[in-house]
Parts: C-alpha cells; structure tokens; sequence
C-alpha cells in the first residue's frame, strides 16, 4: 500500500525534524566532544523530537481539524524548542556549578529541571484538551487490564534479559544481590513516582516511533517487515548520541550495532504491546523502564550511569543471542499475524 499524498507531506516533515534536528546537532556534539563540554543535555532534549516532528505535521497538514489538541501540540513544540537551545549552548557558552565536589554543566541542569514543569504542564493540557481530542489523536489511555499487563510482562522479560547477561558474563552473584538489597525497592518505587514527572521525554520518543511511524510502516511494508524496518530507523536515529554520549567515538561503530540489536529486538515487543492495546502509554511506560531499570541492575544510580560506556565486538554476540531468546519470538505472535487492513 502506498503512502497518499497528506501521508507523504507528514513524513517529510516528521524527518527533517526527527532525524534533522538529531544529526544536525549531532556536528554540534562532535565539536562539543572535542573542546570537552559536557554533552548531556543532548539525549534529553532528543527525545522530543520524534514527537514533535509528528505534532508539527499534523499542525501543517491538518489545519482545519477542530478535534485536534493544539494547544498540547504547540506547549510540546515549544518545550521542544527550549531543550534544543539548551543544548546548544551547553557546547557555545558552557558553564558549570558545583554539586558534591563535582563540576555539572548548568545546561544539563537546566534541561532536567526544566523536564519536571514541562510535563506537569503537559499532564494538565493533555487532561483539559478533553476526551475526544485525545481519543482522535491517540493520547486517550485504553484497554487497561491488558496493558498492564503488557507492562508487567515487560518487566519479567527486561529481568529475565538481565539474568541471562549475568549468568553469559559469570555475575550472577551480582544478579542476585540487586534483588536482595533493599535499595532496590525503594529505587523501583521512586521510580514509579519520578515517571510522571518525566513523562513528555517518554513519551516523545513513543508518539514518534510507535503511534506515528509504526503503523505507517506496517501499511506500506507489511505487519512484521514495517516494524523490523522500525526497528532499523530508530536505531540509526541514536546515532550522534551513540558516538559521542553513551561511548567514545573510537567506539561509536560497535555501539550503532548494538543500538540496533537493541531498538529491533526491544521494538518488536514494543510493537507488540502496542498492537495488543491500542495503548500508547503502554510503550511509553515500557521505554521509560527500559531506560530507567538500568541503574538499578547496574547498582549505579549516578545520573550519568549510560555515559561514556565500553562496549567491545565480542559484548555483541551475547546481546544478539539474549535479545533474540527473550523479545524476538514476540513477532510470530497473533497481532502480526492480522491483515494489514485490521490495523
């Protein structure tokens, strides 16, 4: 099935914000690496991107249309646009403050602090747009007790996940003792209170890929082969934060690939969940525990804990085999067996 035309003009513009944006000041984050200026400010603000490419398509091409959510769209737009200039002069006019003997860049500071008020505010337009804006634009939460139970699902599986590297990598001492330390609780509970304050992050990457671009990739390649190539687009859109935030660029190739091992595998079950309810907060939820389960497993609850990481060539077999086995049979499951038409 071939996109129509509005769905062409959609796309164009969705790209050039999504990947845009991303690889544009990605050139930014490679001469903010070399000076040394601290790049975390960049990962946060990318996150809105997706999310805004689609609000600002659905402005552009949809302009007559009174059940969309404007104002939601154009806080989201602004607050979008904020984060980016942040970012930017985290690397053009860098400073930092003094927290615990440690030196933060006061952009980064600014990003996060920002992220709280930001959805806050986003909770309330998004309650006030009303029923039937959210139910029109895919905002309006559904299908409760299978989502949460999707949710769930997913934590076993991210447990499981980690697990198996435990044991692959000969820690499964370690693997253990995250489950006996108290910490753990109390980190699991916070972080179920910090998601709300967080959200419009979350959800900016999942409006994107999961609400926006899945489903059109699954009408124009097929139910399995438009959520694979899904899983492609969003590993390749990590790109600039994969050379130059979560490793070094001597070893930004091995992280692009793992990236991709993770976002096809871990997109296939979003996908899922996703196709099971109809639900997007579900693949919001999921993605912020994806992120945010990091540091208890890694028993680093340093705020750059995804900074900076080795990652080797032989590290990739393992993260293949592991993916595979615990979110890659996800797609012989019914929801990619209906026809195109049902979705």
């Amino acid at each position: 099935m071939k996109f129509s035309e509005t769905e062409k003009k959609q796309l164009i513009i969705f790209t050039v914000i999504a990947y845009g944006i991303t690889y544009i000041l990605g050139l930014l984050m490679w001469y903010g690496y070399g000076t040394g200026a601290d790049l975390g400010a960049f990962p946060n603000a990318q996150m809105l991107y997706p999310a805004a490419g689609v609000m600002l398509a659905y402005l552009i091409t949809r302009k007559k249309d009174k059940n969309m959510p404007k104002a939601f769209f154009v806080f989201f737009l602004v607050l979008t646009g904020i984060l980016i200039l942040c970012s930017v002069a985290s690397v053009v006019s860098p400073k930092t403050l003094t927290v615990n003997q440690m030196e933060i860049s006061v952009w980064l500071v600014a990003v996060q602090m920002l992220l709280i008020p930001g959805s806050i505010v986003f909770w309330i337009l998004l309650l006030v747009s009303g029923k039937e804006r959210r139910e029109t634009y895919g905002l309006k939460g559904k299908n409760w007790k299978m989502s949460f139970l999707c949710i769930f699902l997913f934590f076993i599986l991210y447990s499981l996940r980690m697990g198996l590297s435990c044991i692959w990598a000969g820690q499964t001492k370690e693997f253990a003792a995250v489950w006996a330390d108290p910490s753990t609780w109390g980190y699991l509970l916070s972080a179920a209170i910090n998601f709300f304050l967080v959200v419009a992050a979350f959800f900016g990457e999942e409006y994107g890929w999961r609400y926006y671009l899945q489903p059109l990739f699954q009408k124009r390649f097929g139910l399995k082969a438009g959520v694979l190539l899904l899983g492609v687009v969003w590993g390749l859109w990590h790109l600039p934060i994969d050379f130059f935030y979560y490793t070094t660029p001597d070893m930004g190739l091995i992280a692009c690939v793992s990236q991709q091992i993770t976002c096809i595998f871990l997109g296939i079950f979003l996908a899922y969940a996703y196709m099971k309810t109809q639900n997007i907060w579900v693949p919001v939820v999921i993605h912020y525990l994806n992120n945010n389960l990091i540091p208890m497993f890694a028993g680093n609850y340093s705020a750059d804990v995804l900074q900076g990481q080795a990652i080797y060539w032989g590290d990739l077999i393992p993260s293949l085999i592991v993916n595979l086995v615990v979110f890659g049979w996800f797609i012989f499951l019914k929801p990619f067996r209906r026809r195109e038409t049902e979705i």
